[in-house]
């Protein structure tokens, strides 16, 4: 359990990232320029653990049994948050990935064991605490809900294809953006 609290400390602190740029602390743009150096250190040093061998404690620690020969989450965690930042507004960006660094761990908190389908009470957690997030940015109610739903579904289930999970990381701020998109889009606002 000490290793789960430690992973879900470190999620969380990424929640500085998005809190930089609502702070006025850093414009987006160079919010998007952090998150894109963050991804590419972290590709590098995945490159390095993965092919060369970099054995840190810190790897045992944080990361996952499924994570030891595949890209590790702290990775993938930057990958989803970059991509979100630079396909997407701050206004549909900064909730999706607060839904990452907010709702995930407290979902990992009180859910499931590594892989496999979390218990619908920690489903319903999840969905709260994204629909609140989504709320506190004022997007209408059609759209948090898509945003809410979407990151709960990524956080729900993790594909495994081709004996690669696909981490809840990279699917959550993705997910969440496009249907938070999609409901500003093509939704009508209801109040």
């Amino acid at each position: 359990m000490a290793g789960e609290v430690k992973r879900r400390l470190v999620h969380v602190s990424g929640t500085g990232f998005p809190a930089l740029y609502l702070l006025g602390l850093l414009t987006w743009e160079q919010l998007r320029c952090l998150l894109l150096l963050g991804s590419a250190v972290a590709l590098a040093l995945e490159i390095i653990r993965l092919f060369v061998g970099l054995d840190w404690k810190i790897y045992d620690e944080l990361t996952r049994s499924y994570e030891q020969d595949n890209l590790a989450g702290y990775a993938l965690y930057f990958f989803g948050m970059t991509a979100t930042a630079w396909v997407f507004e701050p206004r549909i960006a900064v909730p999706a990935m607060l839904m990452l660094t907010i709702a995930d761990p407290i979902s990992g908190l009180i859910g499931s064991g590594e892989l496999g389908i979390k218990a619908a009470h920690t489903l319903l957690v999840t969905f709260a605490v994204c629909l609140l997030i989504a709320s506190a940015f004022g997007l209408p109610l059609p759209a948090a809900v898509f945003g809410a739903v979407a990151a709960t579904l990524a956080d729900g289930v993790k594909p495994v294809i081709a004996g690669y999970v696909i981490d809840d990381n990279l699917t959550i701020p993705i997910g969440a953006a496009v249907a938070i998109f999609v409901g500003l889009r093509y939704l009508p606002i209801l109040v």
